[in-house]
């Protein structure tokens, strides 16, 4: 490998350790709020239901796996829903209403009062997200917006923020992948402790 390969492959790395650190120092009281959000949720019998466009909808989908499958260790299953993870209702409410609603029209189907929405975007300016979390809010669901840059509109309106306020969407990818997984430490931490276990 090349010299020239090497530094630029530190300076990634270089950069994803100082991005992480900067968000540490604002960013750890909207985890922790978030996760006892969610908490409170799963406790009432409710869902969470998480969308994204892009890497942020394989985000999405990611986050619901460590809640319905398992995180770090055994416990019940708890309640999740990715709206992107079903290409025929993705591809038919794209086709019948346009992709600006894609995730809205889901919303509508399956969010009751209580649940969380659960949405993410790298920009903050994601159409088809901040729509689906003004529909849930409008429906009495718990609004988290986990965003980059300045969290736009999307950011300014969720009931919780999680904002990585960075320009570069790859560095903002992996502190949301941070993110979620110190998420699900509290959550599972919090759902051993109310069973016993």
């Amino acid at each position: 490998m090349s010299a020239e390969s090497t530094d630029t492959l530190r300076g990634i790395f270089d950069t994803t350790i100082t991005v992480h650190q900067r968000f540490a120092t604002y960013g750890l009281d909207g985890i922790v709020t978030a996760a006892a959000a969610i908490c409170r949720a799963l406790a009432a019998g409710r869902k969470v239901l998480a969308f994204g466009n892009g890497g942020s909808a394989s985000d999405a989908e990611h986050l619901v796996a460590e809640l319905v499958g398992r995180f770090e260790g055994d416990r019940k299953a708890l309640a999740g829903v990715a709206l992107t993870a079903d290409s025929s209702v993705m591809t038919a409410i794209g086709n019948d209403y346009g992709y600006e609603r894609v995730f809205t029209r889901q919303i509508e189907a399956l969010g009751q009062s209580g649940d969380v929405a659960f949405g993410i975007s790298t920009s903050g300016r994601s159409p088809n997200v901040e729509a689906a979390l003004a529909a849930a809010k409008s429906r009495g669901m718990v609004t988290i917006a986990m965003t980059g840059r300045d969290g736009g509109k999307m950011g300014a309106d969720a009931d919780i923020h999680l904002n990585v306020a960075e320009t570069a969407t790859p560095r903002v990818q992996e502190v949301h992948r941070t993110i979620m997984h110190a998420m699900c430490t509290l959550i599972d931490r919090q759902v051993r402790a109310e069973s016993g276990s």
